[in-house]
């Protein structure tokens, strides 16, 4: 049987923020690809997520060059998915990826040069099946070729019609101020900035977000659950199926210390008090402020998302709240 949409998608029009000065709403949350979404991985669970995001409203599914097991292979999975359920429904998506990071041997096959940046734009877009994504990102800065070589390639892709917007993610405050003005100068204004935050890390607050709302740039945000870090996965100890368990490049074990669960603990008290789980206040936090659009959200199964989304039913938080939560992490 074909797939059809939830006819309640679209119920809660407060689901959706401008993404900074511009045209484009962004659901308070987006379905990242990084994980789980490869060839290594079982394709009916990977279409599953994707459809379930879908019928709960979620519109934007974010992806980069090398995200899948191997790199690459999510946007293949994600390509499949958009021709056998969703080409019905493209004009309904976002679809975002991005170039940066090593690709292919050589010395063209990472970074920010223009050849890289536009070859690489060109292999998603086969991988996708698609003839023009909606928000194309330089995945993080190059130290060795000049901003304006990177800034212009984003230009060229979005007036050659492979790309609707241009973003930056990994940039800092100084590098963001300067990418934004030369393609501002360009007449490709940047809509989006992704940076990592959540309760744990926040850097972005030391001067990011004011770039962001001084340029009129919109931020969706990754890591907000720090890895699981900020759920209640790990209180009775470590799952066989954690990702710190069965793929420890991007979270080990002895991330998982006592210290650390001490707190998630008292933060999962708040959250309790809230009416929420310790994730749904953790998206609910980073929502919270004003220079982020959305929340980008990984997930291993569709009772994640359904989770996740459920923290939009109280995004809201007293003097107190914030108070009690900023007392437990400076603990």
């Amino acid at each position: 049987m074909s797939y059809q949409p939830a006819s309640t998608r679209y119920d809660n029009p407060a689901f959706y923020r401008a993404c900074g000065n511009s045209g484009l709403k962004l659901p308070l949350l987006s379905l990242g690809l990084w994980h789980n979404f490869g060839a290594s991985d079982d394709y009916a669970n990977s279409r599953a997520m994707i459809l379930r995001a879908f019928d709960l409203g979620i519109t934007h599914l974010d992806l980069a060059n090398n995200y899948g097991t191997p790199a690459g292979s999510a946007e293949t999975t994600c390509g499949r998915v958009l021709r056998e359920d969703l080409a019905a429904h493209r004009d309904e998506l976002i679809i975002s990826t991005k170039a940066g990071y090593d690709m292919w041997p050589g010395p063209y096959g990472e970074w920010g040069s223009r050849k890289y940046v536009l070859a690489s734009l060109d292999q998603s877009l086969r991988r996708l099946g698609l003839p023009y994504v909606d928000i194309f990102y330089s995945h993080r800065p190059d130290p060795n070729t000049p901003l304006e070589e990177t800034m212009g390639a984003l230009d060229y892709a979005v007036r050659s019609g492979k790309a609707l917007y241009a973003g930056l993610s990994n940039y800092d405050p100084e590098q963001t101020s300067r990418a934004a003005a030369i393609l501002r100068r360009l007449g490709t204004p940047c809509l989006i900035h992704q940076p990592r935050y959540n309760m744990l890390e926040r850097t972005a607050e030391q001067g990011l977000f004011d770039v962001l709302r001084r340029e009129g740039i919109g931020s969706i945000v990754f890591s907000p659950l720090a890895k699981g870090m900020l759920t209640n996965r790990y209180f009775a100890g470590l799952p066989k199926d954690a990702r710190a368990a069965r793929d420890p490049r991007f979270l080990t074990p002895d991330q998982i210390t006592h210290e650390l669960l001490v707190k998630t603990k008292k933060l999962d008290t708040i959250a309790r008090d809230r009416s929420q789980t310790l994730a749904q206040m953790a998206l609910a936090w980073v929502l919270r402020q004003p220079a982020v659009t959305t929340a980008l959200i990984g997930a291993s199964k569709t009772s994640q998302i359904d989770d996740n989304v459920g923290a939009i039913k109280n995004l809201n938080f007293s003097e107190a709240e914030l108070f009690a939560i900023d007392q437990v992490l400076a603990s």
